[in-house]
């Protein structure tokens, strides 16, 4: 490298944590108490260019109703983190979310005005995950639905 050379910047070693999740999944749930599988879709991770961000494409029929929407998500280093945005077809506006990996745990919480709710879920052995997302205490549960979701990678 030259003395006028200027050092790109590399991703932070965290971000590592999120390469499990690339690829294409298919998605499949319910409602709580629901009687049989009434979400059905499919999410595809790849990463940006540069490999700082992890963008998420999901589109979901959610009890008849189409979600399509489109996460980026990067490491915060100050927090720990892994902070994301989320720019849905279900909102005018996007939605800040963070997540947290730890070993085969994934968390993700989201709490921007009336929506405030937590996803807890796992990986298996077999490469496949599960979990579900729940209202947080206090907050409306009209908006807040819960409901469980696996996925399955199919590439």
């Amino acid at each position: 490298m030259t003395e006028n050379a200027m050092a790109l910047p590399t991703p932070h070693p965290e971000l590592k944590r999120l390469d499990r999740f690339a690829g294409t999944w298919s998605m499949a749930g319910d409602l709580v108490g629901a009687d049989g599988e009434n979400i059905k879709g499919q999410a595809t991770f790849r990463w940006l260019p540069g490999g700082f961000f992890l963008e998420q494409h999901i589109t979901l029929d959610f009890l008849g109703m189409t979600i399509d929407s489109l996460e980026i998500v990067g490491y915060d280093e100050q927090r720990g983190t892994f902070a994301s945005t989320v720019y849905s077809n279900m909102s005018p506006q996007p939605l800040p979310y963070t997540w947290q990996v730890d070993g085969e745990n994934l968390t993700i919480t989201v709490s921007y005005g009336p929506l405030d709710a937590t996803f807890r879920g796992a990986f298996r052995d077999d490469g496949t995950f599960s979990g579900g997302w729940r209202a947080n205490p206090g907050a409306d549960e009209t908006v807040n639905i819960d409901y469980d979701l696996s996925g399955q990678r199919l590439a």
